[in-house]
């Protein structure tokens, strides 16, 4: 992989929080940054689509993420997303054949001290090297199939459907 795409949707990954009452909003993406600081050895662009909290994603913000991630001239596309319907957006991009396409998100925002989302990238960044073109999820130290996975959102985890 000598390029990686990067789509942005929001998500816990992105969330500012304000307050002790959980007032929240989405700030800018994470990801870069994070990336930028870990030295990658490749090149990437950033491309911001969606500032939402997945509970509030429409069917038509999900086919601009498929169309903006279809649009792509490279092959390998991260897509940073929250963590409730992560799997649902990762069901629509089944359509997109010709790339390796990896979601990713958060449990707890990236600004938060032991966040999972660095973690969580890192899986998406070594999985995107490895896998053949199709639709995945990183999450929780797996790959995961979108039609074989569920949120468990009692124990906050992703597992086998």
């Amino acid at each position: 992989m000598n390029h990686l795409s990067i789509v942005t949707t929001g998500g816990t990954i992105d969330k500012i929080y304000f307050d002790d009452k959980s007032e929240y909003q989405i700030g800018a993406p994470a990801i870069g940054e994070i990336l930028h600081q870990l030295g990658v050895a490749f090149t990437f662009d950033v491309i911001p689509i969606l500032r939402k909290d997945s509970l509030h994603l429409t069917d038509n913000d999900r086919e601009l993420i498929r169309y903006t991630i279809a649009q792509q001239a490279h092959r390998h596309v991260l897509v940073t997303h929250g963590t409730d319907t992560l799997i649902e957006t990762a069901r629509v991009l089944l359509s997109v054949t010709d790339k390796v396409i990896v979601l990713t998100g958060a449990l707890n925002p990236a600004r938060f001290q032991g966040s999972d989302a660095v973690f969580n990238i890192g899986c998406a960044v070594g999985a995107l090297q490895t896998l053949p073109n199709g639709v995945h999820i990183a999450m929780n130290g797996r790959i995961w199939n979108p039609r074989h996975v569920r949120k468990n959102r009692a124990a906050n985890r992703f597992e086998a459907s």
